[in-house]
């Protein structure tokens, strides 16, 4: 973990000193002081500043980057240079550049282009990590090492066809088991000979980028693809931790983000360091899932908010500031789920290309008399302050959400049932019903240990893997409360249908029976009766997207359909099973019975937030660390709130003042308070 190499929550960003002259540089440390910055990454896309041709290498412009920056206190993390290959690497070594979704061949240009199966590619980039490493792996300044740079993309050339042969050989041993994983007994499509199967895209067995004519074959290209990345990271992984094998080594990464599986990635990264950029728009209970989900990839363990902007972004449609104190609240809020670093990108604008106009710290003026510089001067001086107060204080939940990337890749290329179903949007509208209700929450992998939770939420369970439905049937027996939803239970690892009728393995658990799934535009309805009242939920309400036509096998009828021909059948059940509970929700609930249904589970399990009611716009989370609690109290709205906290009685840590039992937080405005057990 970082925080046992820093003294404090440090703070700073991504900078780019090659792209200015050293003047510049120099007047940027003078201004870094002034913000309290303590840390800077360096060398993120400077692979071509440093190596000219196949042999010559010059890294005298970053020894006097990083000497400058340490005689003036101010550590840095080295990136390894590779997420930019240069331009004369392409040119002479074509097979680095990618080809796309569509069959085209790439050039040199942008980033991220290339191939992550080019041997090309692996050879020069490893030849200049180790560069890299032998120069500065006794250098004091240097804090961490950061891989390449957001990975991602996908690459269908010819050296990933090869590639992705010897993975199957390597995951299926024989075609005939291939065979049998891909169904491809389906639309003629059996293999005889290893070189018969090719990349699926739009040239093979796609029609549109989620549109696939085999699921099977597209389902394991995204596994593929995902772990050939891996690879090129273990590569750099390795060799920097054979020369420093006490070093921190990351990179980061990117929330939600489809093409790779960041839970397969976890080991290979010391500590998870993640970019976090909402729009103004974007839901704060989808940031906060974002900020679990990245935290739950170390089961817990602190992570780092490794970049956000201070101001705006560049590549959204619009653009838009972040308002006077957002930027504050939302750098809380990071820390507020378990967070043990505030950083930006960038620290100075770029004068040119598209991230000209992506906020910085020290924006195109130069100086620091703007409104940006001053609110980021006036959060360091904060953390400052808190010096190491909140460094490995843990976010602990009682409540687990299972979000598996195997299940988003199989729900979003399956053929049918809806193209409205999106498995993030699902999950977020489990994760806001807690979070609405300032329910802590643990996002986990279908490798977690169940035993230290008293609810799991699985929605869309669609692919169940070997082994899982017996692990929430122990979970449920022993006492703990299961729910999942409609479309779950329905394939295997390699998206073949479980037969004899969904929900597959988990049918004896949830003691149902689904026959069908009706599926309808979202604007089309149907009707939620209760059959009996349960906590606050009484009378009608409505669902959409899916409806299934279950029959219950011992489970309770808690709600029933209203229309259609499908109506009186069951729409929410539980299930006894041992001493626990199974729930199962076959259709899509409106906001206020989903907040109801969830309201009351967490009222059987006698879970509840500690401190307050619900005050709309308000987030309260906390961490601890020892006998200290640590309460946050974030105001997203745009006005003054005061807020009830009939359990806290303690001291406000920004502002130094006594809080007992309420507060008032100006707009966007936040509290942190100590609490002693």
């Amino acid at each position: 973990m970082i925080s046992t190499k820093i003294s404090k929550m440090i703070y700073g960003g991504d900078y780019n000193p090659e792209q200015y002259d050293r003047e510049t540089m120099y007047e940027d440390i003078r201004m870094f002081k002034k913000a309290k910055i303590d840390f800077v990454r360096v060398n993120i896309f400077a692979w071509a500043t440093s190596q000219k041709d196949e042999v010559s290498y010059d890294f005298q412009w970053l020894d006097e980057v990083i000497d400058t920056l340490y005689e003036n206190g101010i550590q840095v993390g080295i990136g390894t240079g590779t997420a930019a290959h240069p331009a004369w690497l392409a040119k002479k070594y074509p097979d680095v550049l990618r080809t796309e979704f569509d069959g085209k061949k790439r050039k040199f240009g942008g980033r991220h282009n290339s191939c992550p199966n080019s041997l090309s590619y692996r050879k020069y980039a490893s030849l200049f990590v180790g560069k890299l490493v032998e120069r500065y792996k006794k250098h004091p300044a240097v804090l961490l090492w950061n891989i390449s740079n957001e990975w991602g993309g996908a690459c269908y050339c010819d050296n990933c066809e090869t590639a992705f042969r010897v993975w199957l050989k390597e995951k299926y041993r024989t075609l005939d088991h291939i065979n049998k994983a891909w169904n491809t007994s389906f639309w003629g499509h059996t293999f005889y000979d290893w070189d018969e199967i090719v990349t699926p895209n739009l040239l093979s067995e796609h029609f549109g980028e989620r549109h696939t004519m085999f699921q099977g074959i597209s389902l394991d290209y995204a596994r593929f693809n995902s772990d050939s990345m891996l690879e090129c990271h273990k590569m750099e992984y390795d060799i920097i931790k054979e020369s420093i094998p006490d070093t921190i080594v990351t990179t980061n990464i990117m929330g939600a983000y489809k093409p790779l599986d960041y839970q397969k990635w976890a080991p290979y990264m010391d500590v998870i360091a993640w970019d976090n950029y909402p729009s103004i728009d974007t839901p704060v209970s989808y940031t906060a899932m974002m900020h679990d989900l990245m935290r739950g990839l170390k089961d817990g363990e602190p992570f780092m908010l490794m970049e956000q902007t201070p101001s705006q972004q560049n590549w959204q449609p619009y653009n838009a500031l972040k308002r006077p104190g957002v930027m504050r609240l939302w750098s809380y809020q990071a820390v507020a789920h378990g967070s043990d670093t505030v950083l930006f990108f960038q620290m100075r604008r770029s004068r040119g290309a598209c991230e000209k106009f992506h906020g910085a710290v020290i924006e195109h003026v130069g100086h620091e008399h703007t409104r940006v510089f001053q609110e980021v001067a006036e959060l360091g001086e904060e953390l400052d302050q808190l010096s190491h107060t909140l460094l490995n204080s843990r976010v602990k939940a009682k409540v687990a959400i299972v979000f598996d990337w195997d299940n988003w890749w199989g729900v979003e290329y399956s053929s049918g049932p809806s193209i409205s179903l999106k498995y993030v949007d699902v999950v977020h509208k489990y994760y806001k019903a807690l979070f609405d209700q300032n329910i802590q929450v643990d996002m986990i992998s279908v490798e977690a240990d169940l035993s230290q939770y008293e609810v799991v939420i699985a929605p869309v369970l669609y692919m169940v893997k070997p082994g899982y439905a017996k692990k929430i049937e122990h979970f449920v027996e022993k006492g703990g409360t299961f729910l999942t939803t409609f479309l779950s239970g329905i394939v295997d690892e390699n998206d073949l249908v479980t037969l004899g009728g969904y929900p597959g393995e988990l049918r004896k658990v949830l003691g149902i029976w689904s026959e069908e799934i009706d599926a309808l535009a979202p604007e089309h309805t149907n009707k939620i009766l209760m059959e009996k009242e349960y906590g606050t939920l009484e009378g009608e309400y409505s669902c959409n997207l899916l409806f299934d036509l279950i029959h219950s096998e011992g489970a309770e009828t808690i709600a029933t359909y209203g229309e259609d021909f499908y109506q009186g059948r069951p729409v929410v059940t539980k299930n006894k099973y041992g001493k626990g509970q199974a729930w199962y929700v076959a259709s899509s609930p409106d906001d206020e019975f989903l907040n109801g249904l969830l309201h009351g589970m967490m009222n059987e399990k006698g879970i509840s937030n500690d401190f307050a009611g619900n005050e709309p716009g308000v987030e309260i989370t906390k961490r601890i660390k020892g006998d200290k609690t640590y309460v946050f109290v974030l105001n997203h709205n745009r006005d003054a709130v005061k807020i009830e906290l009939p359990s806290v009685n303690g001291l406000n840590l920004l502002t130094g003042k006594k809080v007992e039992h309420s507060i008032e937080l100006a707009s966007y405005d936040v509290a942190i308070i100590e609490q002693s057990k």
